[in-house]
């Protein structure tokens, strides 16, 4: 099965830049989207109901902001929108998908560029969403949770380390957490996985000339349950096309939904 997950800082945007025809290529089971920054009622045109696709979006409230999506070749036995808290449900930042044998979510988490009120956001959301984490690993069923967790988790993620220690993204607190979402919480990296180029990454900023030097930060993971981690079969940043300041990560893992 192929997930593919991307930032697209803007569905519509994306969609005029070819996204949807790339993704239509791809023949992925479930395509997760962050950053959709639209509301349902406006996604009416054709080009965002590819054929042989399933859709479900979960709006932020503030029209053109934040926002996520599933797109599924499969139905989905369930869809839940939301974890019953702000600002996740009131921006529109989880959405998952239950499957035969799998949960695959859509995550954007919360960014702290913004100053210290918005860092406090982000940090308390990464303290609840840790206690949902932690649930579900308890069900029956794996788990993939895609998107962009707004976070560069070693020196190997971002090709600035030095620089960046004080800034958002790269904080030593925000690190820890990653240490211990792949240590003592027992999620996996699915991108680290198997042996990867040096310097991949999938955002860069559109400051400068950080494309064209490749100054980029990995913060697009698939986070996903041990066993689901065993089935990684390949995975790939796509950057022949650019939908937006992030590029697409497809993972193949064999077995099924």
């Amino acid at each position: 099965m192929r997930i593919i997950s991307v930032n697209t800082n803007g569905i519509r945007a994306a969609a005029k830049k070819g996204f949807f025809d790339w993704m239509l290529a791809q023949q992925a089971d479930v395509v997760c989207i962050q950053e959709t920054k639209a509301q349902e009622e406006q996604l009416g045109d054709d080009v965002f109901k590819p054929e042989g696709y399933h859709r479900f979006f979960f709006d932020a409230e503030k029209k053109g902001y934040s926002g996520t999506a599933i797109y599924s070749k499969s139905e989905p036995l369930s869809v839940v929108k939301g974890l019953g808290w702000d600002p996740c449900d009131s921006e529109g930042r989880y959405i998952i998908a239950e499957y035969a044998n799998t949960y695959v979510a859509s995550l954007y988490l919360p960014s702290g560029t913004a100053g210290d009120v918005r860092q406090d956001v982000k940090y308390d959301f990464m303290a609840k969403f840790m206690q949902h984490l932690e649930q579900l690993q308890k069900r029956d069923k794996e788990v993939i949770i895609c998107g962009d967790w707004n976070i560069a988790h070693t020196v190997a993620d971002i090709k600035n380390a030095t620089g960046n220690k004080k800034n958002s993204g790269f904080l030593p607190e925000e690190r820890t957490w990653m240490d211990g979402l792949f240590g003592d919480a027992g999620w996996v990296d699915a991108f680290r996985c198997i042996e990867q180029e040096p310097h991949t990454y999938t955002f860069w900023s559109t400051r400068g000339q950080a494309w064209a030097n490749n100054t980029g930060w990995r913060i697009d993971y698939q986070v996903v349950t041990p066993a689901i981690a065993e089935r990684v079969l390949s995975s790939s940043v796509y950057k022949e096309q650019r939908f937006s300041d992030h590029a697409p990560l497809s993972i193949d893992y064999s077995g099924e939904l």
